[in-house]
């Protein structure tokens, strides 16, 4: 059994390889950081690694064409990234990578692994979103969007395998606050209780091959959530901005 996860060399995705190498995958791991996908690599048995920049539509193409003849049998879209602050402030190019990592990349992988899948009759895909998908994100307008996609696409395609009555899954995984390099790379500060990135995997992991289609850890993220569902959408914007606002 073969797993291949973008954004491996580290947090979340790395500890999902490790996880999945202990339940018998051979694990392939995609980053740009050659450095760090060596190192993380050596740890863990049984596994490869491939650089690839997944904002770049050619190099995602590329990295498919590579493994598709290995009969990859679970894709774990992870890589992704925020910033924070105002959006009119934030620097336009950032922004425009940060759609091209966080939707971009994940569409065409998803899109082409999932042709394979459907042909097969079998396979997994989980796509890392955030619980920022389920509402507005003053203070962090691009990221909390990208990941909206994630789930929208997700529960989306969910649905037209259902009606196929295909034996391919499709998961997305929707945590709360983390604790990876995320924070420092947003620069933000989370006041809520942060789980690890060793739980957040095992977790998504395991939901995932319940067949769960929205996975989100922790009674307290699954009550936030809900209580979105209730809020009207001005009052929850300013909430959220509040929320935002204590991270500077």
């Amino acid at each position: 059994m073969k797993a291949l996860i973008t954004g491996g060399s580290s947090g979340i995705g790395r500890d999902m390889a490790i996880y999945l190498s202990k339940l018998g995958y051979d694990v392939i791991l995609v980053s740009k950081d050659e450095n760090k996908l060596k190192s993380v690599s050596k740890s863990i048995k049984g596994s490869s690694y491939y650089v690839c920049d997944i904002s770049s539509k050619e190099e995602c193409i590329r990295l498919y064409n590579k493994v598709k003849s290995e009969n990859i049998e679970l894709l774990i879209n992870n890589a992704g990234f925020g910033k924070f602050g105002e959006f009119n402030e934030i620097n336009l190019e950032d922004e425009l990578n940060m759609i091209d990592v966080n939707i971009k990349g994940v569409h065409i992988l998803t899109k082409l692994f999932l042709n394979d899948f459907i042909k097969r009759d079998s396979g997994y895909i989980l796509n890392v979103a955030s619980s920022a998908a389920f509402e507005p994100g003053p203070l962090m307008a691009t990221y909390y969007s990208t990941k909206a996609y994630v789930l929208r696409l997700t529960t989306s395609i969910y649905e037209e395998l259902r009606r196929k009555k295909s034996n391919v899954h499709i998961s997305v995984f929707c945590p709360g606050p983390v604790r990876t390099n995320f924070n420092n790379v947003a620069n933000v500060k989370f006041e809520i209780k942060s789980i690890s990135s060793d739980y957040a995997a095992k977790y998504a992991i395991d939901k995932m091959f319940k067949n769960k289609l929205v996975i989100i850890p922790t009674f307290y993220m699954k009550g936030l959530v809900f209580l979105t569902r209730l809020t009207p959408t001005k009052l929850l914007a300013r909430i959220a901005y509040n929320i935002q606002n204590k991270k500077r």
